[in-house]
């Protein structure tokens, strides 16, 4: 019996130290993370709250009871033009915010975690020390204590964690403590009238911040007016006279040049799952210059897509390698100049745009050409023809890239994107008398130039479909979003590749 108490408070004892560490910890960890286009440090709390710290010269949000733990976002630095292109990206963004949602509670699921088992291993030390020491140790350890020396130890041993905490120190007044919170609806006056899901929204008000009532209903305005048709143009899709597949057919839905624009990533996903496609690939160009804070674009668009089979190539503006690693990073297959499997039980090959600094398997090698890269390509696909293996797929940004390949008469399609203009199918007969064929699609993003970002495209949005059947590419069409919410949906054109 004695044995038995002695185990359970040892227990017990174990279990509150670890328990005590591991919420210490969790309360003072913090993650920098990039998030909404910013280097965020995100912190966890006990007050069920997220408040997002947006700097000095904008209103801090507070959004109510999020869940069992709050978190605290404070923006750091970020790449923008202007305060008010500022706010209408936190608009834009807040539109569709899922990606954002889940980074933040990944995040903060991941802290908790590594405060666990950090706490797991403090909570371990009293059994480690228990069993170290042995029954005569101990004994003689306890005796100990009840000397003049002991009791001075065990007093330090008191007093030590009252020292790590400190908690006679009291902070200094700031100028954040004497702002107060309100709500959106309450900010805006009774004058303006606000979507339902951000009258609750509070801000914190103070000098600067009511001079800032400007730019927040600006935001919100391009907020509702990006949901409104962006919304809308998801739940049209789903109408859409889009031929579906027939057994034994693989549907894979074509992207490019999305140019940071999130809000079409869910009415891609619409005409996707419209169409019956299971794949995704991606022909790059998801960002303007290829930098970590657009990794917001790519968080959207890994979610949107979640449990699809995604392929992808960095195009031209997708600058450096961040893009394709971090993608990588998300579960995507990243082609990279060698042939892979693909899920239509074909092929399929593709390398980064050369005028980006991803070059695949030749990124060692500087100085390549546009011309030399496509040489590269072209054989790698003829060198798996010989093989028995016929590439089924070249994905590269710009179908030029793979025009070599179709050339030598070694794949049976090329798609590509780049010049936001949709363009094919276009046949070519490469030697030996055998077809393939080029695909250009236009720009998911509907951009104009090389940012995308808005309330609503800037130009006709496309996306495509790729039609597969006995590992081979059998027909494509393009679905096609105007400026002003209209569609157009091209006729589906079977192809013979041979």
């Amino acid at each position: 019996m004695r044995r038995l108490l002695v185990g359970l408070a040892l227990v017990c004892l174990s279990t509150a130290l670890g328990l005590a560490v591991a919420v210490s910890l969790f309360l003072t960890s913090s993650r920098t993370v990039v998030l909404v286009g910013h280097d965020t440090v995100v912190r966890p709390t006990l007050a069920r709250d997220a408040i997002v710290q947006t700097g000095p010269l904008l209103p801090d949000l507070r959004f109510r009871d999020v869940g069992p733990v709050g978190v605290t976002l404070a923006l750091g630095k970020t790449e923008v033009g202007s305060i008010e292109e500022l706010v209408q990206r936190y608009a834009l963004i807040a539109g569709d915010p899922s990606a954002s949602i889940d980074k933040v509670q990944s995040v903060v699921l991941d802290m908790a975690v590594a405060a666990a088992i950090r706490g797991a291993a403090v909570g371990l030390l009293p059994v480690v020390v228990f069993l170290m020491l042995g029954r005569h140790r101990r004994g003689e350890l306890f005796r100990g204590l009840r000397t003049r020396q002991g009791a001075v130890a065990g007093v330090l041993l008191v007093a030590l964690p009252v020292l790590l905490w400190q908690p006679w120190e009291t902070p200094e007044e700031t100028l954040e403590g004497q702002g107060t919170w309100q709500t959106l609806a309450a900010f805006a006056g009774p004058d303006v009238e606000l979507p339902a899901e951000v009258r609750d929204i509070e801000v914190r008000t103070g000098p600067v911040t009511t001079q800032s009532k400007r730019l927040v209903l600006s935001a919100i305005d391009t907020y509702d007016k990006s949901k409104a048709f962006y919304s809308t143009a998801a739940e049209q899709a789903a109408d859409l006279d889009i031929r579906e597949p027939e057994e034994g057919e693989t549907v894979a839905l074509l992207v490019s040049d999305r140019h940071d624009n999130i809000g079409m990533d869910r009415v891609a996903r619409a005409i996707g799952e419209r169409a019956g496609a299971s794949v995704l690939l991606d022909a790059g160009d998801d960002t303007s210059t290829g930098s970590p804070w657009e990794a917001f674009s790519l968080d959207s668009v890994t979610g949107a897509f979640e449990g699809w089979e995604r392929f992808g190539v960095a195009g031209n503006h997708d600058h450096g390698s961040f893009v394709s690693s971090y993608l990588g990073e998300q579960g995507w297959t990243m082609l990279a100049g060698e042939v892979v499997d693909a899920p239509w039980d074909g092929s399929l090959l593709g390398v980064d745009d050369p005028r980006s600094s991803g070059l695949g398997s030749w990124r060692d090698e500087s100085g390549l050409s546009f011309t030399e890269v496509g040489e590269r390509l072209a054989d790698a696909a003829c060198a798996a023809a010989e093989d028995g293996e016929r590439v089924s797929t070249v994905l590269v940004h710009d179908a030029n890239l793979g025009r070599e390949a179709l050339d030598r008469g070694c794949v049976d399609l090329v798609l590509g994107g780049h010049t936001h203009v949709q363009a094919g199918p276009e046949a070519v007969t490469g030697e030996g008398g055998g077809a393939g064929y080029t695909w250009t699609n236009g720009t998911t993003g509907g951009a104009a130039y090389a940012f995308a970002l808005g309330s609503k495209p800037r130009r006709d949005a496309d996306v495509s479909l790729v039609t597969y059947a006995d590992g081979r590419p059998v027909g494509l069409q393009w679905v096609r979003l105007r400026t002003d919410g209209s569609w157009r949906v091209g006729d589906w054109s079977p192809i013979e590749p041979g």
